[in-house]
């Protein structure tokens, strides 16, 4: 019964991880720290420690949550984890479980990149039709780097190996630091003051941190290879980091030396293309000339480069048929109008043109007899009907009716006075007589309806 009071240590552990996973404080937990004993295992769950001045807590990550992380941790960063709290069982040491992480301190910087990235892909300066191709056989490469580091000796083995007419100008700049970003840009404008002396430009640095490479991010640098006139290779940290240099360089290459291969063709393959674009075309000219020499011999052993005669044989001919046919129509065409020449002189003497003028004359005094006497009885008759017509105007003309002793009227104004209602006493009146005219005032005035009965 005195035993049945001992608990056992995987109760005891279990009792406690109970209590760590019903405690609403330790699910989800934010926590800041120093990374310690931290030893990258590839393809594998991390195991670290958080430390700070005065305390450590071990850590684990699975694996799935560090796939996810987007730096590189090392010894000694300052980090913010987030993750819970528990108790690993077989050694009953309780631990933090890590689920997410990022780099303490880093985090402005983070957004400030995050921000500057979308603020020039907005621009454009990311933009893939901007891109510009390299140059197939360059005469120089201005390389900006530093001049201590490994960069510029692997450029130079590379192109040396590669491409050996091409000459390598080195244009040291400091790729770190907070000078960096102001060293570098120097270095572009230096290039750039060549004018068009280059023909592409190789800008890289090393592996390192964010902020080893933050001055690679730096707006200035970014606009400054955007700006330079030839294309730009960008071999800046390791394969993995991707700095605003790289999005807005022509062409990103991982290493140093791909950056080298990039810039520079591979003499010998290229020389093995010029022998093979040579044999291509000697045999290309060797099938043209063929092709052409046998249409050549073609021509010549054709019939008519042999007996140039025979072609204008069939055309001799046709022009002998055709003057033939001419002259023949032209005979018949004779010989018709011959035949009508006779036909109307004949026709011509066998008639009495005497007989036929003769006639014609008698036709032509019969006409004119004809002519005469309708033009005769014409004018009579016209004349007859004027002399009528003039008799009726003398009968209507009122001068006849003047000549029977009647009178006529009129007024100062010439107007004819047909009314005694144009008139009133003391009026003066023209009065008109057959022979002459004559003066009258009038005394009074009376007015008849029917003509005898007064008002």
């Amino acid at each position: 019964m005195a035993d049945n009071k001992y608990l056992t240590v995987t109760d005891l552990n279990y009792y406690i991880t109970q209590k760590f996973k019903n405690d609403p404080y330790l699910h989800k937990v934010f926590l800041q720290g120093e990374l310690s004993n931290f030893r990258f295992r590839r393809n594998s769950h991390q195991y670290f420690s958080l430390k700070d001045e005065k305390s450590k807590i071990n850590v684990v990550m699975f694996r799935s949550y560090f796939d996810k992380v987007k730096f590189r941790p090392e010894e000694g960063m300052k980090v913010f984890v987030t993750g819970y709290v528990s108790v690993y069982g077989p050694q009953g040491s309780y631990q933090f479980y890590a689920e997410s992480m990022e780099p303490a301190g880093l985090g402005a910087l983070y957004e400030q990149l995050q921000q500057l990235q979308a603020k020039l892909a907005k621009e454009g300066l990311f933009a893939q039709e901007h891109k510009r191709p390299l140059p197939h056989f360059p005469d120089h490469i201005a390389v900006i780097t530093s001049a201590s580091g490994a960069v510029i000796h692997d450029i130079l083995v590379t192109v040396n190996r590669r491409f050996p007419h091409a000459e390598v100008d080195l244009f040291p700049a400091q790729v770190q630091g907070d000078r960096a970003a102001a060293s570098l840009v120097a270095a572009m404008k230096q290039i750039s003051s060549y004018g068009d002396k280059y023909d592409v430009m190789i800008i890289g640095r090393g592996g390192g941190s964010l902020e080893d490479l933050w001055p690679f991010n730096e707006e200035a640098v970014v606009r400054q290879v955007y700006a330079m006139s030839m294309p730009v290779i960008s071999s800046v940290g390791h394969e993995t980091d991707t700095t605003l240099c790289d999005l807005v360089a022509d062409s990103r290459a991982a290493t140093p030396t791909a950056a080298a291969e990039y810039a520079t063709p591979n003499l010998p393959d290229e020389l093995a293309n010029i022998h093979q674009l040579q044999s291509s075309l000697l045999s290309s000219m060797q099938n043209i000339i063929r092709v052409r020499r046998d249409a050549l011999n073609r021509i010549n052993n054709s019939m008519i480069m042999r007996e140039p005669t025979r072609l204008y044989d069939e055309q001799a001919q046709t022009l002998d048929m055709l003057r033939e046919r001419l002259i023949n129509n032209m005979q018949h065409q004779l010989e018709r109008s011959r035949q009508r020449y006779q036909l109307s002189k004949q026709a011509l003497l066998g008639t009495n043109l005497t007989g036929q003028i003769r006639q014609m004359l008698q036709q032509e005094d019969f006409y004119y007899q004809k002519l005469q006497a309708n033009m005769t009885n014409m004018l009579r008759e016209k004349r007859h009907q004027l002399g009528q017509i003039g008799q009726q105007l003398n009968d209507y003309s009122p001068l006849q009716t003047l000549n029977r002793g009647f009178a006529y009227a009129t007024d100062n104004q010439g107007k004819t006075v047909s009314s005694v209602t144009q008139l009133k006493a003391k009026d003066e009146i023209n009065l008109h007589f057959k022979d002459g005219n004559a003066k009258a005032i009038v005394k009074s005035v009376r007015r008849t309806n029917d003509g005898n009965k007064e008002e």
